[in-house]
């Protein structure tokens, strides 16, 4: 790939890549990278890294970061503030010796802010003009040699979508290594006295680094706490007025850009009228067509997730059920079959199964991006949003949890305020999930007649649909909640560039698939897998030699004795379900459910279901001896199942009524815990989050079993 290779050189040189949102910076990385590189978390924060190792044509070792989109060194989101960071601290092993920065040619006033500033913090930068076949298209035509003249760094023209011009961007970062950038913007008269005190209490010899200190000394993650004191010392020492001088520095950089801009680009007649991108947006953007659309699309996006996954999960499901079903025919019994057949296998297929959601919401959302349509839906919906607490993006996620919970948190990246992101990832498993359609199918049919209402829309079909708009109020209101609990220092502006249309990049589009697959697979996928094995032990194990015992008893009882082979071995599997640590934990915490109308038994199933909610058909099988996990025969079942002790049925409407809210609400997801620790890098939000909606579950399933007794 031009002269890019894995290298074995010692010497190390860092190039960050830069640029604002939608600049096609992203699409330029993968041209360099390809599958070569590494995705990481930049120290102390939750922002991915992703980085390859390349070296130039000279042999020397280079690491190439593809750093967070932003619009300038003035950050507005942890992804922006890891930009300053990295650009600010001389002293990181991320500290670039070159920076590149893409810009988009068809919006380069805008993008020039942000080189500008980089410029003036003296490090060696390239710049890449990205997008110019699209200016050519929109008749603008930009003049190179006067841009590279006025900016005074090397300019490249590059097509990040086909590859063009890269090899000579590689070029001219080699020639400006170690040659300080000049100067952009004098900066003496905007705080002269402050400046000058920075550089002397810091040891810095950049007068704009020092102003960016003086700016943003709070939020710096390299900087001492006895540096942050001095620093605070000096602004209040001088009356520091960092918003207006923000402002200020902002103005007076575009009043030099946008004289250059408009010299450097030559506009035909064609530039004048409305473009392609205009004459859409007048559609996909409007408040009512462009909503309709909006909501057309995430409809098509779920039921792809929905329906155009079920095919290759049940493939995997059955591929996985084969295996489980050889090893045991081939395997003599004992610990070692039962531990790979019933809890190794069954957890790693219940990693692999969700690869096909997870590949299909990001292809969407990736090409979506691509087309730049992804900007527009941000834009539509932010307004509704934001009066939960949420973010334009959000929706996106909340709608796609309707098909699974994993691809709908891990798709929250794409919101940059952390807080957003964060109400967004704790909400979303509110949303009904395909993996509940087991259970509300179970039990809407038991408490539900199959019948018509109005003649045309089937009763049964209408009640699940209620469940799920039961889900959307409980994700709404608890956003709602966390928005006046939950407090930052972290502003929230809507600021969205609307890039203009094109093809896809099917490269791009793979890669984003492959990251987050492989994402999935490797970090939550070893959760999922530890958890599934603890499930196992406990389903599979019980006190002394309390598992025997009950065998030897089912197979000695007279009543028993002329069952059929798998008749005999499904009741055995019961009373030993009973016995087991399952069944144990069942009894105990049955004083706790019984308020909800539920016995032991039920116990058991929600604790199987934390693994995953659709377990509880299963488990409600194997609890009643039935073998078999068909619908029929498990509602069948349970609508004569008694309780012993007072001889009433243990199921009737208010029963699974409360269960059916208790799913609804509750959070039995072993896979989404993983994928939230693994968005979040912390155990403490999942915790919370599986503490906060066993809450809300109990609590409603409570309201409605005393309502409905």
């Amino acid at each position: 790939m031009n002269k890019l290779e894995i290298s074995t050189s010692s010497k190390q040189i860092n190039i960050s890549l830069i640029g604002n949102p939608n600049s096609g910076k992203t699409s330029v990385f993968n041209r360099l990278t390809g599958l070569n590189q590494r995705v990481g978390n930049f120290p102390g924060v939750t922002v991915d890294k992703k980085s390859a190792s390349l070296h130039l044509s000279d042999g020397r070792k280079a690491t190439l970061i593809d750093l967070p989109g932003t619009y300038s060194l003035y950050p507005t989101s942890m992804d922006e503030r890891v930009v300053l960071d990295v650009l600010l601290d001389t002293k990181s092993k991320y500290y670039p010796e070159v920076v590149v920065c893409v810009v988009d040619a068809t919006n380069l006033e805008r993008h020039l802010l942000l080189l500008s500033q980089v410029k003036d913090l003296g490090i060696p930068v390239v710049l890449g003009l990205n997008m110019v076949d699209l200016a050519d298209k929109n008749g603008v035509e930009v003049d190179l040699a006067f841009l590279q003249k006025s900016l005074q760094v090397p300019v490249v023209k590059i097509n990040g979508r086909t590859g063009k011009g890269i090899s000579e961007l590689l070029d001219k970062v080699e020639d400006v290594l170690y040659q300080p950038s000049q100067e952009f913007m004098p900066l003496d008269a905007l705080a002269s006295p402050v400046i000058e005190e920075v550089k002397k209490s810091m040891l810095v010899k950049n007068d704009y680094q020092a102003l960016l200190l003086a700016h943003h000394h709070q939020r710096l993650h390299y900087l001492t706490e006895a540096e942050k004191q001095q620093l605070i010392q000096t602004t209040e020492k001088h009356a520091f007025q960092s918003i207006r001088l923000q402002v200020e520095e902002t103005m007076q950089r575009y009043a030099k850009i946008t004289p250059m801009v408009e010299l450097a680009l030559k506009k035909s007649m064609s530039a004048e009228e409305d473009t392609f991108t205009d004459k859409l947006d007048k559609v996909l953007t409007h408040k009512l067509w462009g909503s309709l659309i909006f909501f057309s699309i995430l409809f098509v996006v779920f039921q792809a997730i929905f329906a155009w996954a079920e095919y290759p999960m049940n493939l995997i499901d059955d591929i996985f059920s084969a295996l489980s079903a050889y090893f045991t025919s081939v395997l003599p019994e004992g610990v070692v079959a039962s531990l790979l057949t019933e809890g190794i296998i069954p957890g790693i297929g219940g990693v692999v199964i969700f690869i096909p959601q997870i590949a299909i919401l990001f292809g969407f959302i990736a090409l979506l991006e691509e087309v730049g349509y992804m900007a527009r839906a941000v834009f539509l919906s932010d307004n509704l949003m934001r009066k939960f607490g949420l973010n334009g993006r959000s929706m996106v996620s909340l709608f796609s949890g309707a098909a699974c919970a994993i691809p709908a948190v891990m798709s929250t990246r794409t919101i940059s305020n952390w807080k957003e992101r964060l109400i967004t990832i704790f909400v979303t498993p509110f949303i009904s999930c395909s993996a509940r359609i087991p259970v509300y199918t179970v039990l809407v049919a038991f408490v539900v007649p199959a019948e018509k209402f109005w003649g045309v829309f089937e009763l049964q079909g209408l009640v699940v649909l209620g469940l799920y708009i039961l889900g959307v109020v409980g994700a709404l209101g608890s956003a709602y909640v966390m928005k006046k609990i939950l407090k930052t220092g972290e502003s929230s502006f809507f600021v969205m560039e609307l890039p203009v249309y094109k093809t896809p990049q099917w490269k791009n589009t793979l890669i984003t698939i492959w990251e987050k697959v492989k994402t999935f697979v490797v970090e939550a996928g070893k959760v999922i897998l530890v958890i599934s094995i603890v499930l196992w032990v406990l389903a599979t194990y019980g006190p002394g030699d309390a598992m025997d015992k009950v065998a030897e008893q089912v197979k000695a009882h007279p009543e028993y004795s002329q069952l059929p082979k798998e008749e005999l071995d499904n009741l055995i599997a019961s009373k030993q379900l009973e016995v087991s640590y399952a069944g144990i934990f069942g009894k105990a915490i049955e004083p706790a459910i019984k308020p909800l109308g539920y016995d032991w038994k039920m116990g058991i199933a929600l604790l199987t279901s934390f693994a995953a909610r659709e377990v509880f058909v299963g488990t409600m099988a194997t609890i009643y001896s039935i073998g078999s996990e068909e619908e029929d025969r498990v509602i069948e079942k349970i609508r004569k199942e008694r309780n012993p002790e007072t001889g009433e049925l243990v199921y009737n409407a208010a029963t699974a009524m409360s269960l059916l809210v208790f799913y609804v609400f509750a959070m039995q997801c072993m896979s989404t815990l993983a994928v939230v620790q693994r968005e979040t890098k912390s155990w403490a939000w999942p915790a919370l989050q599986l503490v906060y909606m066993t809450a809300v579950a109990y609590l409603s399933a409570l309201l409605t079993f005393n309502i409905m007794s």
